[in-house]
């Protein structure tokens, strides 16, 4: 019986682990919309990264960093790296973060040809 036990667990520690963080940093309940000139984009695995200069209440720009899904998941979802670039106007439907940061989770984006996309 010890045997057999030892074989089990050895199979489920061999087996690759599923898991991905979960988003409970994110006011997921509601979208914050923003709008502003990308100054950057990264895109790495696990998560694209979108960085938007909007402005501000007081009128300065500040810079928001807008988190997507992996390069796989956008291409999945038909949208391709030269989509947006940087110096695009863009819009973009967010869940921000909990703590008040300029951060969020980004649903949809809306591109310089008007179209608005899922880049969840």
């Amino acid at each position: 019986m010890p045997t057999r036990l030892l074989i089990v667990a050895g199979l489920a520690l061999a087996v690759p682990a599923g898991g991905h963080h979960s988003h409970t940093n994110y006011d997921m309940t509601v979208y914050t919309e923003l709008e502003g000139s990308v100054t950057e984009i990264h895109w790495f695995n696990p998560h694209i990264f979108v960085y938007l200069e909007v402005a501000a209440k007081s009128g300065e720009p500040v810079v928001w960093a807008l988190e997507a899904t992996s390069p796989a998941g956008l291409q999945g979802n038909g949208i391709s790296r030269d989509l947006v670039e940087r110096g695009d106007r863009i819009s973009a439907r967010c869940h921000r973060l909990k703590d008040g940061s300029n951060g969020c989770l980004l649903g949809y984006l809306t591109g310089p040809d008007g179209v608005e996309r899922l880049w969840d």
